[in-house]
């Protein structure tokens, strides 16, 4: 392990400043070349057994430098940025008769943050799967993974005394 380690720490001092340079050029900043590259070398270290047989390391720790990026660029892509909800809850309902029961609002602010979007978008908007995941930027099987981890959530809240019975 000694000598992998001494191995793997001459290629990080012989290869840094190359990698580096080669990242900035191809992302134009500073400060996120760093960042992927100190990444793409933690990769590197995890796999060092493979990447020093590479034919080319340098080489892999770049294109992982750079995959990273479009990776961290797609993920930015799909979040959604929803405003946080207030702590008091609206007061208002569908009828417009001004009332909202507060306690199913306590329990829905209670929900992280993605659950309380896929049930806002498909029970307030009534929109279905496929519209929820296109509105949220995520696949249809995460909406239906989170909507049902929220109605979980909701039942428990709301009726753990029939929950209980049923399984008698």
């Amino acid at each position: 392990m000694d000598t992998e380690s001494d191995g793997f720490t001459r290629f990080y001092e012989a290869a840094r400043d190359d990698c580096l340079r080669a990242v900035v050029a191809s992302v134009g900043d500073l400060q996120a070349a760093e960042d992927l590259v100190e990444e793409a070398f933690a990769r590197a270290w995890a796999r060092w057994r493979t990447v020093s047989r590479h034919p080319a390391p340098q080489a892999w720790v770049v294109r992982t430098a750079l995959n990273t990026r479009v990776s961290w660029w797609r993920r930015r892509q799909r979040e959604v940025v929803l405003p946080e909800p207030a702590t008091e809850a609206p007061a208002v309902d569908a009828q417009g008769d001004g009332a909202v029961d507060q306690e199913l609002m306590a329990v829905l602010l209670r929900l992280p943050a993605r659950q309380r979007h896929v049930v806002a978008l498909r029970v307030f908007l009534d929109l279905d799967t496929a519209a929820t995941a296109e509105t949220l930027g995520i696949a249809p099987g995460t909406v239906r993974a989170h909507f049902a981890r929220a109605i979980a959530t909701l039942r428990e809240e709301f009726s753990p005394t029939i929950r209980q019975e049923s399984w008698r």
